[in-house]
């Protein structure tokens, strides 16, 4: 499972006073535990009022869900129409992020580890030619290494 970043605009209109920020700020943080997220430490009163964006950080493995879930959270919390942002990942490195960089480019592969040389790991991914076809091979390579970390090789199958 991975670890999604969920941004989300919670007063758009930027209508809400400050005693109104700090009020739903907290109440969000008791329902953030509810979802089993965690509320990133943000004083929204020093945002400019139509950029209160708090960041969410939830376990799942679908984001969609969960920012769903976010935005209603957000919305009893603070009285207003929240607006959904952008999504992203924390990476750890691990093969589960790999499997989640595969998904984005809606790719399946097989995944295996081993050390180089000098210990370090090095990341093989074998995907279908077919998806390769549709899907640039660098981008999918840039993203991997980015995601792990670590040399990452690709191979068809």
């Amino acid at each position: 499972m991975r670890t999604a970043v969920l941004r989300i605009n919670v007063d758009p209109a930027g209508q809400l006073t400050a005693t109104q920020v700090a009020d739903g700020s907290a109440e969000l943080r008791a329902h953030a535990a509810s979802m089993q997220a965690q509320l990133m430490d943000d004083d929204l009163s020093t945002r400019p009022a139509r950029r209160r964006e708090i960041q969410l950080l939830v376990e799942t493995d679908d984001p969609d869900a969960a920012m769903g879930e976010a935005v209603r959270v957000c919305a009893a919390a603070f009285g207003t129409a929240p607006v959904a942002g952008a999504v992203t990942f924390v990476s750890r490195g691990t093969d589960d992020d790999a499997y989640g960089v595969l998904a984005g480019f809606g790719v399946t592969g097989e995944i295996s580890r081993a050390p180089d040389a000098d210990g370090f790991d090095v990341v093989s991914v074998t995907l279908r030619e077919s998806d390769l076809e549709r899907v640039p091979e660098s981008r999918i390579h840039t993203a991997l290494e980015a995601s792990l970390n670590c040399e990452v090789r690709i191979l068809t199958r």
